[in-house]
Parts: C-alpha cells; sequence; structure tokens
C-alpha cells in the first residue's frame, strides 16, 4: 500500500466520517480559511490515481468514495512502521514501549490477559 501526503490522509479522514461526497462536500469539513476548491481535487485526484478512492460520475461532476477501509490503512501502516523500523518483530516493539517508560509491565501483563480473555470466548 501506497504512503499517502498529510493533506491526502485529511482527506480519506473526511471521507472515511462522511461517507462518498463531492469535492465542495469536503470542502464543507475543512475550517475556515478553507483550501482551494482545485486544491482538494487535486488531492482527491491523486488518491483515486493511488487506489484510496474511487468515484461515481454524475454528468461533469463526480462523487468520491474511499475503497480502502480506515482500519485497512491503519493496520498497513502499522505493519510498514513494524517492518520499517523494529525489525518485523512485535517483540521489539512492546520492548521498546516498555524501555522508554511508556508501559509499564503491569500494564502490559493487564494487555496479555485481556489478549486471553477475548481468545478464550471466540469459538
Amino acid at each position: 500500500m501506497k504512503h499517502l501526503t498529510v493533506k491526502e490522509e485529511e482527506v480519506m479522514r473526511i471521507l472515511w466520517e462522511g461517507g462518498a461526497m463531492f469535492v465542495r462536500d469536503i470542502l464543507s469539513f475543512y475550517p475556515d480559511p478553507k483550501p482551494h476548491y482545485n486544491t482538494v481535487s487535486t488531492v482527491v485526484r491523486s488518491l483515486e490515481e493511488k487506489g484510496f478512492v474511487g468515484y461515481t460520475a454524475y454528468g461533469i461532476t463526480y462523487r468520491y468514495h474511499a475503497i480502502v477501509t480506515e482500519r485497512e490503512y491503519r493496520q498497513k501502516t502499522l505493519k510498514g512502521i513494524i517492518s520499517q523500523y523494529y525489525n518485523d518483530s512485535y517483540l521489539n516493539v512492546v520492548s521498546s514501549f516498555i524501555e522508554e517508560e511508556q508501559m509499564s509491565v503491569n500494564e502490559l501483563k493487564e494487555l496479555v490477559a485481556s489478549i486471553e480473555q477475548a481468545r478464550a470466548k471466540k469459538p
């Protein structure tokens, strides 16, 4: 999966939150001062080229929709980070959190217990 720029992620979050919409609808989600219509249109077309967004034509205008879900994007991005920075090791990620005191050993034990409980409930 291709990497998204900050502006592309902004548009994707709007589409994930609001569903299918026209560029003018996407613009309504931005605070003032809003970006120019052509700027947002260019970002949306870039997302379409990257395979993140599809569209339905209505005459000469297009209504855009997300093809990639937020969950899919999050998972692929996380896997990429773990691959690039943690040698493809989830153990290295968790160790890093504990070493940097972002997570205590007790929190790790709670996490393991909750995962075990969730797995025990699955048929």
